[in-house]
Formats: C-alpha cells, sequence, structure tokens
C-alpha cells in the first residue's frame, strides 16, 4: 500500500495471501478509517475476504461491500466518498458546530460549543424516549440511499455487524444476509441519544457495548488467515484525566475498547494452548494480525466525534491514507507470513 509514496506494492509482493478487515467505531473518526479503505482498495494485489466492523466501522463496512457488489474497487471508492460527504452535507445545518477561536487555533472539538454542552447535560438527564420519537437517526435515509441492500448479500465479501442486545447485553453479529438499515442503526445506536432499535421484537444499542469490533467469525468464518485491526479509539494516553469532561471521555475510549482487548487476549492465550493439528484450533493458531493506528487519534477528543465538518472529515481520510501507506511500506512483506501487532504483550500486562 505504499504506491503513492514511491513503492508499488506489486513490486514489493509478488503474491498477497487474501486479509480480512476488522474495523472500530468512533462517530466521525471513523472517516479515518475511510481514508484507510480508499488507499487498500487502489490495490488490485489485495483482495478482502471479509469484514467485521461495529458503529461507524459497521457503516465503513457496509458501503464498501456494497460498492464491490455493485461495480467493484472503484465503486466502492466512489461510494465511500459520496457516504461521507452526505454525511457532512446532512450536518450542515446542525448546530453541533465549532466556535471562532477553535477555528483560528485548528481545535477540532466541540468541547465549547453551546449546542453540545446542551446535549451534553440533557444526555445525562433527558431519555431520548421523553422526546416522543422526534430524535430520528438522519443517517436512516442516507444509508437508504447509499446503498442497495441485495447486493451484500449476494456479494463477494463476508460481512458480520456488530449491535449489543439490550436485554442480555450480549453481541449479536449479523451476517451480510441480514444486513438491513436498521442493522447498522442498531450498531451505531448510542443510547443517550437515540432510542433503542427494535430487530425481530429485540432492541439493540451501539455494537462497541460488546464487541468493537468482534473478531471471532472472521477467524471461524475467513478463508483468510491475516487480519487488519483498523484502531481508532486510543488504548492508552499518558495523561490522568482531571476534568469532568476528560474523565467521561476517558471512560468512553475504556468502555468501547475493553471487548476488543479481551478478545485479542482470549487469541493470544489459545495460540499458546491449542494443538494446531487440524479445524478450528488450526485456525486460531495461524491468525496473524496486524493494525493500523495513527497518533492523531490521540489527540482528538470525545466531542470532535460528533463534528461533521467536512474540513474535519477530509483531514481523517488524508490521514488514514497516510497511516495505510506507512503500514505497507512497513509491513506489506509480511502479510501471509507473521504477525506485525504483538498481542502476547497483552496477556503479559494483565
Amino acid at each position: 500500500m505504499a504506491a503513492n509514496a514511491g513503492t508499488d506494492v506489486r513490486t514489493a509482493k509478488t503474491s498477497i495471501p487474501p486479509i480480512d478487515l476488522a474495523l472500530q467505531g468512533g462517530g466521525s473518526h471513523g472517516a479515518f478509517t475511510w481514508g484507510v479503505l480508499d488507499r487498500i482498495l487502489e490495490e488490485e494485489a489485495i483482495e478482502i475476504d471479509g469484514i467485521s466492523g461495529t458503529s461507524a466501522g459497521a457503516m465503513n463496512a457496509a458501503v464498501l461491500a456494497a460498492g464491490m457488489a455493485r461495480g467493484g474497487r472503484q465503486t466502492a471508492r466512489d461510494m465511500l466518498t459520496a457516504f461521507w460527504r452526505k454525511t457532512s452535507e446532512a450536518a450542515r445545518f446542525s448546530p453541533l458546530k465549532r466556535g471562532p477561536l477553535e477555528r483560528i487555533t485548528g481545535d477540532w472539538s466541540l468541547d465549547n460549543s453551546p449546542a453540545f454542552l446542551a446535549m451534553d447535560i440533557m444526555a445525562r438527564m433527558v431519555s431520548p424516549y421523553s422526546l416522543g420519537g422526534i430524535a430520528g437517526n438522519p443517517l436512516r435515509d442516507l444509508l437508504a440511499e447509499i446503498i442497495h441492500f441485495p447486493d451484500l448479500a449476494d456479494g463477494p465479501i463476508k460481512l458480520f455487524i456488530t449491535a449489543t442486545n439490550v436485554h442480555t447485553g450480549q453481541g449479536r453479529v449479523f451476517r451480510k444476509h441480514e444486513i438491513t438499515v436498521d442493522v447498522l442503526l442498531a450498531s451505531a445506536c448510542l443510547p443517550s441519544m437515540f432510542q433503542a432499535i427494535e430487530i425481530d421484537g429485540v432492541p439493540y444499542w451501539d455494537g462497541g457495548y460488546a464487541g468493537n469490533p468482534t473478531m471471532t467469525p472472521l477467524v471461524r468464518e475467513c478463508d483468510s488467515h491475516d487480519t487488519l485491526i483498523v484502531q481508532i479509539n486510543p488504548v492508552e494516553r499518558l495523561e490522568t484525566p482531571k476534568t469532568a469532561r476528560e474523565i467521561a471521555s476517558r471512560l468512553n475510549e475504556i468502555s468501547f475498547n475493553a471487548q476488543l482487548l479481551k478478545e485479542l487476549r482470549m487469541i493470544a492465550l489459545l495460540r499458546r494452548v491449542v494443538d494446531p493439528g487440524h479445524g478450528e484450533a488450526r485456525q486460531w493458531k495461524e491468525m496473524r494480525l496486524h493494525r493500523i493506528t495513527s497518533d492523531i487519534m490521540v489527540t482528538l477528543g470525545h466531542s470532535s466525534k460528533l463534528n461533521a465538518e467536512w474540513d474535519f472529515l477530509q483531514m481523517l481520510f488524508e490521514e488514514g491514507r497516510r497511516a495505510a501507506i506507512a503500514f505497507g511500506q512497513a509491513h506489506l512483506a509480511d502479510v501471509g507470513v507473521r504477525s506485525t501487532f504483538d498481542i502476547d504483550q497483552l496477556v503479559e500486562d494483565v
């Protein structure tokens, strides 16, 4: 993935095994993942076997898969661009805007936005059910416009979209033939902002509470042995949060990373103890993990996940492309050979 940096991926390695993608959620920060996917789709040599996505990762996954089914790589790139452009346009008249000082200083957060402050207070005091259903999700019509959902069932990419069952607290993974607008909205349903999305009479909230994203089906149901995690929620921060807003932001990051870290620890332990001779045990043993992330995500606060300004989304898109290029330059030759994301350290840290 380094053609734009002077090295063609096809000359770096003559044969690249198929890969799976694991896409985290994170509101507007999902535009970083859009940039990563855009760069991957440029390379004919890289075949995507399956994608697991949650929240914004679910949106990116479904749009990409629908585009691949409809017309191939360029169609997928165009549809991803259209999705994020229309998302920004839909928020054009939203009161959630940066103030003049933030624009001057280049601060992408909404921390001082009167609308964000009011919404933050209301979210702690007023249930979305008290609003009588007026808090509809603006993404509903947009998703229905962008994605022709029968394409997902017929397409070549396996899809796994996670939502959280409100009654049980367990995650449900929807496969490509089950995915609808409601499934995608359920995967991104923040309970402080939206009423739960009911599917077959069961209410669902954001999938990030149960798996962000869910890794297991990529091992059990995909042929690829290489999984690329696109991580947009920082795992570590060096500063101790002290203000109420900083504490809430860090709690959000910890909770939305917890299930992913738990699954990765489980994978690391399984790889140590299973007999790699055959069947599913062999699949766990042979799984190779890679990760794309960026230091810039650590600089972005929780409130910026609601910032849909086109300039912000474009900045994240370009950062995603840069991160994908850097990964390609450093690790493309490792795909199909070894893991480049050391999850064994997660076990040592327990």
